[in-house]
């Protein structure tokens, strides 16, 4: 098992679980959040620690597309291990529908 950072990251991507993440397998993008799931221990401290509910174990049913997206852009995005400035507006995109499709971006993070 692995944990997964679903479509409810993006464009809010507080980071306050990087903060907790014993083993630093976060890695950022310009938009969101993902997990390495060769580097993440299954320890479920982030889960709780994100505010849009967007860490999800690979358990839950329906997971798969974003198991697959982590574990594709956790190789190609900076790894992180603080936390950083959450995007002035991320509140507002707290709970919006198909932000995948509209606003998913693959450009890497800044990594600070």
């Amino acid at each position: 098992m692995t944990y997964v950072v679903t479509e409810a990251c993006i464009k809010c991507k507080y980071m306050d679980c990087v903060e907790v993440c014993p083993v630093d397998c976060f890695y950022e993008g310009e938009n969101m959040l993902v997990i390495h799931p060769d580097e993440c221990i299954d320890c479920g401290v982030c889960e709780p620690e994100c505010p849009p509910e967007a860490i999800k174990p690979d358990t839950e049913s329906g997971l798969e597309q974003w198991l697959a997206l982590n574990a594709e852009y956790a190789p190609l995005w900076p790894n992180i291990s603080q936390k950083g400035e959450a995007p002035a507006d991320a509140k507002e995109w707290d709970g919006v529908a198909d932000k995948f499709e509209k606003y998913f971006s693959k450009t890497p993070g800044s990594g600070t």
